[in-house]
């Protein structure tokens, strides 16, 4: 059974810091990326940040300087370090994993149940 577990949303003030973890279990194949993403209301899921198997990260504009994603290849883990977190950063954020079947190509998408991340002013 594939499962991706999430842990570390809360309610912070505006100028903290969270610190999101995904752990992912029960996954076939090879992990490729894991990345977060994030959903207010109102607004399209965005991603918000990503770490592939080559060591490769990348940011939404809106994040860089300000958060930090990393990958514990081994354990299937990946955390966001949030700081000077704003409140347009509240949000329900989402870990995903990637992987690929090394037969076909085919790409298999999980996803986590989602951690509430809530900045106030």
């Amino acid at each position: 059974q594939v499962q991706l577990v999430e842990s570390g949303g809360g309610l912070v003030q505006a100028g903290e810091s969270l610190r999101l973890s995904c752990a992912a279990s029960g996954i076939r194949f090879r992990i490729n990326a894991m990345r977060w993403y994030r959903h207010a209301p109102g607004k399209q899921r965005e991603l918000v940040a990503g770490v592939y198997s080559s060591g490769i990260t990348n940011y939404a504009d809106s994040v860089k300087g300000r958060f930090t994603i990393s990958r514990d290849n081994a354990k299937n883990t990946v955390s966001l370090q949030m700081s000077s977190l704003k409140p347009e950063d509240t949000a329900v954020y989402y870990c995903n994993a990637r992987s690929t079947a090394p037969s076909s190509a085919f790409q298999y998408d999980y996803w986590g149940q989602g951690t509430q991340v809530t900045v106030s002013s």
